[in-house]
């Protein structure tokens, strides 16, 4: 059957225009449109600027916040972190996130290997050169079976966020226990970070020449502190941290659409929100790819005649 033979289908078919129609350069539309948007763009961002905060560093937390610092690397060595029991891609403590029983993390693998006690606490401090003691401790540490190395790392852990846990020229300082070398590892990861040389070694123990960050952000988010942070800065998931730039300042606007469902009951709660909103943000992009293709749906501006809002000069001249 040829298009000219085919049956006209009102909620298909497009009739023949027959009216009035007037030269249109688009091209010369769109290079206004550029031309106004960049000037704008550029104006704006000189009259306005926007933050430039540093970026957090392990210096920075290990200084200002010890006790946090030493509390992370016990729980990196005992098990308990957060980064140490995440699953896919680092690791396989889990399953991450599903979806009608399925797990889309866990079927991609691990292909970003993080051994959170060794890339964030062992390591680091048996690269201290010509240190006998980080020496010593690191050896005995690694000589005791797995269930004493968890025994020592849980009573410092215990210790460190006693209410008796207190810090003395920047030193981490505990009621006396039975830690093994755990207090010493993690004395000279502290003394390290706050040197400023973890946060190079962290980036060198990959390739000399490294930008990335995955591992020194790991470990700075299973503490404390850059949560804090981010709270002072209205930054958190539950203050639409995704639209909003460091204080008063406005953020990314068009992220909302993605950020609104995480603002949505049953979803705010949901351990799987992060995999259900990207299903929703797919399904939502598809439905307006093929909109054209779906019948009645593609209907609705005929039917609202939301066209003869938008070309009202043209229907009040008809």
């Amino acid at each position: 059957m040829t298009k000219s033979s085919r049956r006209f289908n009102i909620d298909r078919d497009v009739a023949p225009w027959t009216g009035a129609s007037r030269p249109y350069d688009i091209a010369k539309e769109v290079a206004i449109c550029f031309l106004v948007i960049g000037l704008l763009t550029v104006g704006l961002s000189v009259l306005f600027s926007s933050p430039d905060d540093p970026a957090v560093t392990l210096k920075q937390w290990a200084v200002s916040t010890p006790i946090d610092f030493a509390t992370t690397a016990a729980t990196e060595l005992d098990g308990t972190g957060g980064t140490a029991g995440y699953g896919p891609p680092y690791n396989t403590a889990a399953d991450g996130p599903k979806v009608l029983g399925i797990s889309p993390a866990k079927i991609a693998g691990v292909h970003i290997p993080v051994d959170a006690a060794k890339d964030f606490v062992l390591s680091p401090v048996a690269a201290l050169p010509e240190n006998p003691v980080a020496s010593q401790a690191i050896a005995t540490y690694e000589a005791a079976s797995v269930a004493q190395r968890q025994s020592w790392a849980a009573n410092y852990d215990a210790a460190v966020t006693a209410s008796t846990a207190s810090t003395s020229g920047g030193k981490v300082i505990v009621v006396p226990g039975d830690y093994g070398p755990v207090s010493t590892i993690v004395d000279q990861l502290v003394a390290m970070a706050q040197s400023g040389a973890l946060d190079t070694t962290m980036l060198t123990q990959q390739r000399f020449f490294s930008t990335d960050f995955t591992k020194p952000l790991l470990f700075i988010s299973d503490g404390s502190f850059l949560a804090n942070k981010a709270a002072i800065d209205h930054l958190q998931g539950d203050q639409w941290g995704m639209m909003n730039e460091t204080g008063s300042w406005p953020g990314q606007a068009w992220l909302w659409l993605y950020t609104m469902w995480y603002q949505v009951p049953g979803l705010s709660t949901s351990d799987n929100a992060d995999l259900q909103v990207f299903l929703i943000i797919i399904g939502l992009t598809l439905l307006l790819a093929f909109l054209p293709f779906i019948p009645g749906l593609r209907s609705i501006p005929r039917w609202t005649r939301v066209y003869k809002v938008i070309w009202k000069d043209h229907y009040r001249n008809t």
